[in-house]
């Protein structure tokens, strides 16, 4: 839990922000396919140990974490909510001619567990990268450059976008109107997504004339001097035996029940 307290006293600074981007983008996909690959519950739980010591040592509010958390749990939860009634088993209850197995909730909550041990990590290691650095780790990494650039223009101009269907909705409003169920809104909010989609490719085409006479030529160069130390190996190596406690922890803890 105090793994990165401990490197932030070797660096004098917050050292989880200090790690090299690229290796936080690696820990974060291993934690996952280590995560997934997990079947015992008691390994899950384990599992969310070094999720959390990651955001507190990451200092990270906890209000809008846990927001962003239950936001992804509300997504899961229909399909959450179907999982005893869908997969065979142990009935458990009845609701009409639906009946929920032992199984079928046993494996909403392992879907839960991993669910959120992953998202949290992704929220704390790579979550907390500036737009700039995370496309410079992924480049550095060897990802495509057409989707580092994709991701640089998608951060950068879905802001921009945001502010134009904020105006247009207020041109709306301003002329009287109030959603509502009928035809008129659903024939206004198509008007609005089809405006929204014309204004951004017109907005997009004066955003590439500008780049090409800045002398753009469908690449953009990192700038960062990424670098590993000892700070980034120790973690390394720290991430590994916590990999490999997880994996070892699930398969006896299988094998013995």
């Amino acid at each position: 839990m105090h793994i990165v307290d401990a490197l932030s006293d070797r660096t004098g600074h917050d050292s989880l922000r200090a790690l090299d981007p690229r290796l936080r983008i690696v820990a974060a996909t291993l934690f996952a396919l280590v995560v997934v690959s997990l079947s015992d519950r008691v390994a899950l739980l384990t599992a969310l140990g070094p999720a959390i010591a990651l955001m507190l040592s990451a200092r990270l509010p906890a209000g809008p974490t846990l927001r962003r958390m239950a936001a992804m749990d509300g997504f899961m939860l229909a399909i959450l909510l179907m999982l005893p009634f869908t997969v065979p088993g142990t009935p458990i209850f009845a609701w009409g001619a639906f009946v929920a197995s032992e199984q079928g909730l046993m494996k909403a909550v392992e879907v839960l567990l991993k669910a959120n041990a992953i998202v949290l990590v992704l929220l704390t290691l790579v979550g907390s990268l500036d737009a700039v650095s995370l496309g410079h780790a992924l480049a550095r990494l060897r990802i495509p450059a057409n989707l580092v650039q994709l991701l640089f223009f998608t951060v950068r101009y879905i802001g921009v976008i945001g502010e134009e269907y904020a105006r247009l909705r207020t041109a709306m409003r301003a002329r009287g109107f109030r959603p509502g169920n009928s035809l008129h809104t659903y024939r206004s909010i198509g008007y609005l997504l089809g405006m929204l989609l014309v204004r951004s490719l017109e907005r997009s085409e004066r955003i590439l004339a500008a780049m090409r006479c800045r002398g753009f030529q469908g690449r953009f160069h990192p700038l960062d001097d990424f670098a590993y130390g000892r700070a980034d190996a120790l973690f390394a190596g720290l991430a590994l035996l916590a990999f490999a406690g997880l994996l070892t922890l699930d398969r006896v803890h299988a094998a013995a029940v």
